[in-house]
């Protein structure tokens, strides 16, 4: 049988390289050969918080590749030889023989796309979770407008963590819906920030960010989503706090209690979170409870992923430049990058590793 390394959670804190068979091969899966694959915070969390149920699963979420082989039952015109890049369920308790941290990575259809040929593998492999986890938090819950059809007069937008590989991308989208957009970050990172499309920069730890920012929009910020989970209290506090023209709404991509809003902005609308497994359409263990996704998801991201497609080789949107082979190359290469991200030393850009 034939075989490759990958990277596989052995147990609570501890992931290494090993060499097992290939990935199984579902009806409406393809077979990729992995070239780059990009380093997200779920992936270490993965590692360093885990159920025992997904010990000896393997690693990993964002790939990019070339197709080697097509399984039954595809809806899409894939071909063996096609460039591929997406989505994968990494530490999955429902397929445990597979991930983006090996050298082959069974993929479902509808969260990759065929990367244009002026996207690089190293850039394709920027776009698996934050794309995703764009149009669950943007656009599913806030109801944007898509990027493919933005509005005539732009209203605001708050994305706190907007120096964070998903915030980038959120930036990139926000502004291709027609929308101004208002990010968070440090400093150092302004500067980068608005080269990418950002309106305005407003620095997260300063203690009257969130009322700077609610001045800024004249109590009229709707729209607030928040990257990282901690922003809860700063986003409520730039949030409106008027019904008038309807609720604000804040979205985010973990567990946040509603109390911080009752304190702070009582009208607002959530929180609303999201996680990005819920795509794939299996119930999954996270965060100490089952999770079954709404139906809604898995149709959803299909339509994102297509508009991304379109989005791309039209020169719309443009990749997100990744910081390629820090500390190292290869799956040892990704091992290091997990520490990097889990010790946060990393920011404004995303660790992606070529294979």
């Amino acid at each position: 049988m034939a075989t490759n390394k990958a990277i596989v959670l052995v147990e609570k804190g501890k992931a290494e390289i090993r060499e097992l068979p290939l990935p199984k091969l579902e009806e409406g899966h393809i077979l990729v050969k992995v070239h780059a694959v990009g380093v997200n915070p779920t992936d270490w969390k993965s590692v360093h918080g885990a159920e025992p149920s997904r010990f000896g699963s393997r690693l990993g979420c964002d790939f990019a590749g070339e197709v080697v082989e097509v399984g039954p039952g595809l809806t899409k015109n894939i071909k063996k030889g096609d460039r591929s890049a997406g989505f994968v369920f990494g530490a999955s308790v429902h397929a445990p023989d597979n991930g983006a941290f090996g050298e082959y990575v069974a993929v479902q259809e509808h969260a990759q796309l065929k990367p244009p040929s002026s996207v690089t593998y190293e850039e394709a492999a920027t776009f698996g979770v934050s794309v995703t986890t764009v149009g669950q938090g943007l656009y599913k819950t806030l109801q944007l407008p898509l990027p493919n059809n933005p509005v005539a007069t732009p209203f605001p937008v708050l994305i706190y963590g907007g120096s964070t590989a998903t915030g980038i991308y959120g930036i990139k989208y926000a502004k291709l819906s027609g929308l101004t957009v208002i990010a968070t970050a440090s400093p150092h990172n302004f500067d980068h920030l608005r080269s990418l499309g950002a309106d305005h920069v407003f620095d997260y730890k300063s203690p009257t960010v969130g009322a700077d920012i609610r001045a800024l929009t004249g109590n009229k910020l709707k729209h607030a989503w928040d990257c990282t989970g901690f922003g809860a209290s700063i986003c409520a506090a730039a949030l409106s706090d008027s019904e008038e023209g309807g609720r604000p709404k804040y979205a985010t991509i973990i567990p946040v209690k509603r109390e911080i809003f009752d304190a702070e902005n009582p009208v607002v609308d959530g929180p609303h979170f999201t996680l990005g497994y819920d795509v794939f359409g299996v119930p999954y263990p996270r965060l100490g409870k089952q999770f079954v996704p709404d139906p809604s998801e898995v149709e959803y991201a299909t339509m994102f992923w297509q508009t991304t497609q379109g989005l791309l080789e039209s020169g719309k949107l443009i990749p997100l430049k990744p910081e390629v082979n820090r500390l190292g190359k290869g799956l040892e290469g990704v091992l290091t990058g997990l520490d990097e991200l889990k010790n946060d030393r990393v920011s404004g850009t995303k660790l992606v590793y070529t294979l």
